[in-house]
């Protein structure tokens, strides 16, 4: 019979989800963790949890009989939670992004590398239906080559904006911003050199630009852009657009369906194909039942600690380069 997997939750705030993420797998909650006791409470209730598996601690369960530990915490913590679990040898299932400076991607890498446990960076993108199968079509070579690729994070702050979102190191591009930038990673590759501007005209609460534009380079004849906006006026979207040599296919991440254009034997569009999808903009069962496997049969992670270095270095580079007006090169060196 196959080892039921023994989970411990760190943040309630955020991370019920994968409390359910893990519950759909069948893995047993060992532990719910919350520095504030009423989202701790709110959790173990909702959940069924009793008292006796909650702590406000979490160096409490550092020690404790547990497989996998998900962090869910403000982003300026991933690093010493997450470093103290792969020191103690847990294996990690980290909240993106990775975290906000190269000082800290850098210090998760090399715990990462030095563990005996497996550590994965939620970059839910990856997971989302949609996206999963634009990868699927783009792979396939149903539009050709891609030649220019671009996505955006539309999401308005307005009531969302506390202490830790406006925390200078947490820029919207690095916070929110890297679920656009991880999905074109994922799909085109990793840019070879960003340029972005930046504006300020919607977040008073915030000093960070609350609106970016980046033009990335990728490979040959390859290029990109990235729309970031923490503060827009609509509702939220990761509109996609992927533009092929033979079709373009444009999706997000919260409508039930994506268009996909292709060209005839002449090269002439033809009318779009309509391809319905699910809805599910954190599948983080999915999430979780990836990093299952991959612990349980002993495989890679995908979005393993240098991929997400890897986002969140695309990250640092747009925000300097919005700072100086000069093009920046991502250092992948980790």
């Amino acid at each position: 019979m196959e080892k039921k997997l023994k989970v411990a939750n760190i943040g309630m705030k955020f991370g019920m989800c994968h409390v359910e993420g893990a519950m759909s797998y069948g893995a047993e909650i060992t532990a719910l963790c919350d520095s504030n006791e009423e989202n701790l409470r709110f959790a173990g209730e909702r959940y069924n949890i009793p008292e006796e598996k909650r702590y406000t601690d979490y160096n409490d369960i550092i020690d404790a009989d547990i497989d996998i530990v998900t962090v869910a915490i403000p982003d300026q913590q991933h690093k010493k939670v997450s470093c103290d679990f792969l020191r103690a040898g847990k294996n990690v299932l980290c909240e993106k992004p990775l975290a906000l400076t190269r000082e800290d991607i850098n210090e998760i890498v090399k715990a990462a590398d030095e563990s005996d446990g497996k550590f994965m960076v939620g970059q839910i993108c990856r997971f989302t239906p949609a996206f999963e199968k634009a990868k699927e079509i783009v792979e396939s070579g149903t539009i050709g080559e891609i030649y220019f690729i671009e996505s955006e994070y539309a999401h308005d702050y307005m009531k969302l904006c506390d202490d830790w979102r406006s925390d200078p190191k947490r820029h919207g591009v690095i916070g929110g911003g890297c679920h656009a930038i991880d999905l074109i990673r994922w799909i085109a590759g990793d840019p070879q050199e960003v340029f972005a501007y930046g504006t300020h005209k919607l977040l008073p609460m915030v000093d960070y630009d609350d609106a970016t534009i980046a033009i990335m380079k990728f490979g040959e004849d390859v290029a990109g852009k990235v729309f970031v906006s923490t503060g827009c006026k609509r509702d939220y979207t990761m509109r996609t657009c992927i533009y092929g040599t033979k079709g373009t296919l444009i999706c997000d991440n919260t409508s039930p369906a994506m268009t996909l254009f292709t060209v005839d034997e002449e090269g002439v569009t033809k009318e779009p194909e309509i391809i319905e999808v699910e809805v599910n903009n954190h599948n983080a069962a999915r999430e979780f039942e990836v990093f299952a496997d991959a612990i349980i049969n002993d495989k890679p992670v995908a979005t393993d600690a240098r991929e997400g270095a890897k986002t969140v270095a695309v990250c640092l580079a747009i925000v300097e380069s919005a700072a100086t007006g000069k093009p920046v090169k991502p250092d992948y060196e980790f």
